[in-house]
């Protein structure tokens, strides 16, 4: 006899945050692919109805909604590490270091959902490709903007900061596969370097 649904006594608003919590842990840790609406319901302690309730677009809907949730929060890790320090080059290093530590205390298994989900779907589900269009370009110009503020011109701070996100992307990956932070602890001190070389006007 199969189990009965998971009664959700919550708030509708917690409910569905719920919902979008578990879907960008689950993507995170496994991919779009292999995360299903039942999957994601038994994570969010909430029945499947209630994700067709708050999501009637399914799971591709969901997943845009959760990668704009996850996008928020690295931005939101950005934006601390940016405020760390007025020299940028510190600031730089501090978002590397505070990603580092964040994906440790995980246990490597908190990567970015973004990257993963866009990479897994590219060309594929437009809709995803264009939130992670937004979500990269939003931390791009998070990171522009504090350079911007230092003095450094802004064609030039506009492809540094592309560079600092690609650099943070790539060594958080290699940090995940090798379960090591040090991908970006090393990152974080070339990182320093690269904008502590940048000409300021």
């Amino acid at each position: 006899m199969a189990a009965p649904a998971p009664i959700d006594r919550t708030s509708g608003a917690d409910t569905r945050l719920r919902i979008i919590q578990a879907t960008a842990a689950l993507l995170q840790q496994q991919g779009y692919e292999s995360t299903s609406v039942k999957r994601i319901a038994t994570a969010a302690q909430a029945s499947p109805s209630s994700v067709y309730h708050f999501f009637p677009g399914g799971k591709q809907e969901l997943a845009i909604e959760a990668m704009r949730h996850g996008a928020r929060e690295f931005g939101e890790l950005l934006a601390q590490g940016l405020a760390s320090s007025a020299d940028p080059a510190e600031a730089a290093a501090a978002c590397a270091l505070l990603l580092a530590d964040d994906l440790k205390r995980s246990d490597w298994s908190d990567g970015c959902p973004v990257a993963v989900t866009a990479l897994e779907t590219v060309g594929r589900v437009p809709g995803l490709q264009e939130a992670a269009t937004e979500s990269l370009t939003g931390w791009r110009d998070l990171v522009m903007a504090k350079l911007v503020g230092s003095g450094i011109a802004s064609d030039a701070a506009r492809s540094l900061a592309g560079t600092v996100i690609s650099m943070l992307e790539g060594a958080e990956l290699l940090s995940r596969v090798t379960r090591d932070d040090t991908p970006l602890r090393d990152a974080a001190v070339h990182l320093a370097q690269l904008v502590g070389a940048a000409p300021r006007s």
